[in-house]
C-alpha cells in the first residue's frame, strides 16, 4: 500500500503576503524609531553632562580647591574635560554625535562647591527632529545642577 505525503512548507503566495505585511509595518515604524533614537541620544548626553557637573562639584569640595569643566576645542558637543588645580584631568568626555550643546565658556567650582563668578549658568541640549524634546541643565549659585526636559 503506497501512501502519499503532502509537501510541508509555505506556498509562494503565503510567503509574499507575509513579506508585504512586514514591509508595511516597517515603513510605518521606522520614522518613529528614528525619533526614539534621537531622544535617547539627547537624554544620554544630558545625563553625561549632569554627572560630570556633579563630579566636578564633589571633587572641588573634597580637594578644597578649584575644579574646572571646559569644552573641547569644537565646543561642548565635541566633548569636555574636568580639570583640578595643577592640571590633573579627572574626567574626559568624548564627542557626542548629532547633539548640539550650548553653554558657558567654562564652569569653575570653588573649594566650597559653589560656582565661581557669581552667576547661574545653563546648558541647552538640542537634536534635530520634530518630536525631539530638548533638555536644559541649570546650575544654581550653590553649584547644584538641575536637569529638566524643556528649553532653557
Amino acid at each position: 500500500m503506497a501512501r502519499s505525503h503532502a509537501a510541508a512548507g509555505f506556498t509562494l503566495p503565503e510567503l509574499l503576503i507575509v513579506l508585504t505585511v512586514l514591509a508595511i509595518l516597517m515603513a510605518a515604524g521606522l520614522p518613529s524609531f528614528g525619533e526614539f533614537v534621537r531622544n535617547q541620544r539627547l537624554k544620554t548626553a544630558s545625563f553625561d553632562l549632569f554627572s560630570t557637573l556633579v563630579l566636578a562639584r564633589s571633587e572641588a569640595i573634597n580637594r578644597n580647591a578649584s575644579v574646572t569643566v571646559t569644552p573641547a576645542a569644537g565646543g561642548w558637543g565635541g566633548g569636555w574635560t574636568v580639570t583640578a588645580t595643577g592640571g590633573t584631568v579627572l574626567r574626559a568626555q568624548e564627542a557626542i554625535p548629532d547633539v548640539a550643546i550650548a553653554g558657558p565658556a567654562s564652569v569653575i567650582y570653588g573649594g566650597s562647591g559653589r560656582l565661581s563668578g557669581g552667576a547661574t549658568q545653563q546648558f541647552e541640549l538640542t537634536a534635530t527632529g520634530s518630536n525631539v524634546v530638548n533638555r536644559c541643565i541649570k546650575i544654581d549659585l550653590s553649584g547644584r545642577p538641575v536637569s529638566k526636559a524643556s528649553t532653557c
